[in-house]
């Protein structure tokens, strides 16, 4: 198994859509993503995730955990990623990557590739409730809500429910500056 490491065998090979992994382990997480099992229930809210790593990510939002520290400053990140992008930014250490089409740069690999898809103008994730495209299903997911009269975002301060995180963020600001 380690061998494969450096060899890059991927022997396990989903049936769905073709991604191969080295480990038999992975490659029935990755499953999750076409059952929609989601095993793990965060005991703050009850939200449901595909992996631990997802909910141990999700439950810093209610306790607030940043466990990724900047070496040269005082900052604290809550993701590897926000700790890198820091770093580059404000320490200038690591490297950018860059879109080879338009020069756009970026922290990670994940941001770049689902960068590179808009390039392609594939948009393979279709509403079902409308005829709209999205190119990932994070897109797709977030546009749904428009459909939905769920709202599962609050403000503590006057009881105000949104659809989106970003909206509740804005509006607290504002709820707390009359205040």
């Amino acid at each position: 198994m380690h061998s494969r490491i450096h060899s890059g065998e991927k022997p396990y090979k989903c049936h769905v859509c073709e991604k191969a992994f080295s480990q038999s382990s992975n490659l029935q997480k990755h499953m999750r993503v076409h059952t929609g099992d989601k095993p793990y229930d965060c005991p703050y809210c009850g939200k449901l995730f595909k992996t631990n790593t997802e909910l141990k990510r999700h439950v810093r939002i209610h306790t607030g955990a940043k466990p990724h520290s900047c070496r040269h400053c005082s900052q604290r990140f809550t993701q590897p990623s926000h700790l890198k992008r820091h770093l580059l930014k404000s320490h200038n250490e690591g490297t950018w990557l860059t879109c080879n089409i338009c020069q756009k740069k970026f922290t990670t690999s994940t941001e770049l590739k689902l960068h590179l898809v808009r390039h392609e103008a594939v948009k393979p994730f279709v509403c079902s409730q409308c005829p709209k495209c999205f190119c990932t299903m994070c897109e797709l997911r977030y546009h749904q809500r428009v459909h939905s009269d769920y709202k599962q975002f609050c403000c503590g301060l006057c009881g105000k429910d949104f659809k989106h995180k970003r909206y509740v963020v804005r509006h607290f600001k504002k709820c707390s500056a009359e205040l």
